[in-house]
């Protein structure tokens, strides 16, 4: 990605994955300009491949985006490399710093930068994650079905993971890790439905021939386990938002922090959208690429609204536009009228 910046486009949308390339590839149908900037550390590339996706099930993440690109720039749209740090407001529209020093400006924004999963403190668990750490039964569960799968608590929804991957398998082991054991409702969804609760801190994940084999707790217990379902704390990439007034929410669900945003993509600061995991947090890949569409489409209607105002406006004011010559009839008309 080494094309070069333009000083202005129609909108610059910061984030390079399905939401902002499907988002840039509805605009640049349009005929709008517009670049992508990609600072190129997409959520999902640990994974082996994108699941739940119509016609590409299963294509690796890196695949589908180098995809993504050669459609947003067959349509003459930009996806150029750089680090978004910082979005100010200017005289018609805003002014984007990137981290290497370059400026562009943009009518409009669309942000989708997505999400970075905070994963818990637990030797040897980043290392295996997106592959047999996992935290979706939508995106990995079937990859996963039928064998020893564990879940470590760790947030608001980590008894609704459990029991989402019951489904799965009839093997799953809920570990407490530093939570309290589940109780009342919780403790009895649990019980009715065959998963064991283990209580006690995790120390570390037991790793063999380059696979996980077990759950090792504090006390030196062992548990044989082939998968491990996490549910780690969601963080928005958005700190460059601040300049503009915005910044991210405690999502209702406990599970992180979001960018509010109304079913279009806009958000509170007139002249921004949003789409994909930074306003979702559950969205797969499809639904971000769907959200990101919405908002090119809403954006680009935005666009011609503004344009068309102009044009209106400018049409009045010409000197010798077919309105003005009507009013100067009208004039000397009614002059006429009194005598004059």
């Amino acid at each position: 990605m080494a094309e070069r910046l333009n000083e202005g486009y129609d909108v610059v949308v910061v984030g390079g994955g399905a939401a902002g390339l499907n988002g840039a590839l509805m605009l640049a149908r349009s005929r709008r300009s517009v670049v992508v900037l990609d600072a190129g550390f997409p959520r999902n590339a640990p994974a082996e491949g994108v699941h739940g996706l119509l016609a590409r099930d299963g294509m690796p993440p890196a695949e589908l985006l180098e995809r993504g690109r050669a459609e947003v720039r067959r349509y003459g749209g930009q996806v150029v490399a750089g680090t978004v740090t910082e979005a100010a407001r200017d005289t018609g529209g805003f002014t984007v710093g990137l981290a290497d020093g370059r400026t562009v400006r943009a009518r409009r924004l669309l942000v989708t930068t997505g999400l970075v999963d905070e994963l818990p403190d637990v030797p040897g668990l980043r290392e295996r994650w997106g592959r047999d750490v996992l935290h979706c039964p939508y995106c990995h569960g079937w990859e996963v079905r039928d064998q020893a799968v564990g879940v470590l608590a760790g947030g608001p929804m980590s008894v609704h993971q459990a029991l989402l991957f019951r489904q799965l398998s009839d093997d799953v082991t809920f570990f407490c890790h530093t939570a309290p054991r589940p109780s009342g409702e919780q403790a009895e969804q649990l019980a009715a439905r065959g998963i064991r609760v283990v209580e006690g801190e995790v120390a570390a994940l037991e790793v063999a021939g380059d696979r996980l084999t077990g759950v090792r707790l504090a006390d030196g217990t062992v548990v044989a386990r082939d998968a491990l379902v996490v549910g780690p704390r969601m963080a928005l990439r958005a700190g460059f938002l601040a300049g503009l007034g915005l910044r991210p929410a405690e999502h209702p669900s406990g599970a992180g922090e979001y960018l509010p945003a109304d079913a279009a993509g806009r958000t509170d600061v007139p002249g921004v959208w949003s789409a994909g995991n930074v306003t979702d947090l559950s969205a797969q890949v499809g639904a971000a690429a769907a959200a990101g569409a919405m908002a090119g489409a809403q954006i680009n209607a935005d666009l011609v609204a503004e344009e068309t105002r102009d044009a209106v406006d400018a049409a009045r004011h010409a000197p010798f536009s077919a309105e003005s010559e009507a009013r100067a009839c009208e004039a000397v008309a009614g002059d006429s009228r009194h005598g004059f």
